[in-house]
């Protein structure tokens, strides 16, 4: 990393190996919370839920982001930990008996999570879930580890995107990065219980009074994706972080509101899609960020 980290778009240039954060609030390697989570898809999770690792910092801006305090503020929760400490989490979670091992928000960190792979390789599939804002020579790097890509696809323009996330060049990244994948994973594979074990899901949380990039999104998926992609429209948005501060960011989605969401979608041809129910919409689905499945601190690394 001698001339600064490079792994996402932004392109920082931060020196963390001197320990420097870059722009995304990360410099080495942190956890918030590592454990099964039954909140994903039902293909993700089963009966028994997916083992999440929740990373700290985030290379996007998100105001609404309900993980806000582990994807935003360097003082907030989480845990430095090593890579080897990260592979002894992959084989807990295995014992625990998750059916994958779900990384949330890896971007900043996939040099040393591909280091843990070298030191444990899971038998359960691996999840790379991720905001969409990525670098292909990043995913490439990690590539080799990865069963599943789980990406959201958050907007269309680059005014919305610049507006809502800090990162007018959004779709530029995430739809190279979703054809990427796709073209890496292929068709999607599922076991006799019904749980994925390769392929992708492309996540889409539509957002309240923005359902304009909602159907601008599915109306280039439908030109540019297979149809028998696995897309989850998201209906859970809530008003969190500064969403407050934006006035048609500040109320949950309407049912009509999502219904005309769902319609597009399916309109479109794709079937092979994901829907929430309207009480997805709330905070009690967000885990406590308490550093809970993490090693002891005063463990050695």
């Amino acid at each position: 990393m001698e001339q600064g980290c490079q792994l996402c778009p932004r392109r920082c240039g931060a020196r963390r190996d001197l320990g420097q954060a870059g722009l995304c609030g990360a410099s080495s390697l942190r956890c918030a919370r590592a454990g099964l989570h039954m909140w994903e898809e039902p293909c993700l999770c089963g009966k028994s839920g997916s083992g999440a690792i929740f990373f700290t910092g985030c290379p996007l801006g998100c105001v609404f982001c309900q993980n806000d305090p582990i994807s935003h503020s360097r003082q907030g929760p989480g845990r430095q930990i090593s890579p080897r400490q990260l592979a002894e989490v992959f084989r807990q979670l295995e014992e625990q008996g998750a059916c994958n091992i779900n990384l949330a928000s890896p971007t900043p960190y996939v040099p040393q999570i591909a280091e843990a792979f070298e030191i444990y390789r899971p038998r359960a599939p691996v999840v790379y879930n991720t905001g969409g804002y990525e670098r292909l020579e990043t995913l490439a790097l990690i590539d080799p580890y990865v069963d599943i890509y789980l990406p959201d696809l958050k907007y269309f323009s680059p005014e919305i995107s610049q507006k809502y996330s800090g990162a007018a060049d959004y779709f530029q990244a995430a739809s190279q990065a979703l054809l990427y994948m796709l073209g890496q994973k292929g068709p999607a594979q599922f076991n006799s219980e019904g749980l994925m074990t390769r392929g992708v899901v492309v996540r889409h949380l539509a957002l309240p009074g923005n359902l304009r990039q909602t159907y601008l999104l599915i109306d280039w998926m439908k030109d540019h994706i297979p149809k028998d992609t696995y897309i989850s429209l998201m209906s859970q948005y809530f008003p969190a972080g500064r969403a407050a501060e934006y006035p048609e960011l500040n109320r949950r989605l309407t049912p009509g509101e999502y219904r005309r969401a769902c319609l597009r979608l399916l309109d479109a041809g794709f079937e092979n899609g994901f829907f929430q129910e309207a009480n997805s919409a709330s905070p009690d689905y967000v885990p406590d960020f308490d550093c809970s499945g993490l090693p002891d601190p005063e463990e050695q690394a």
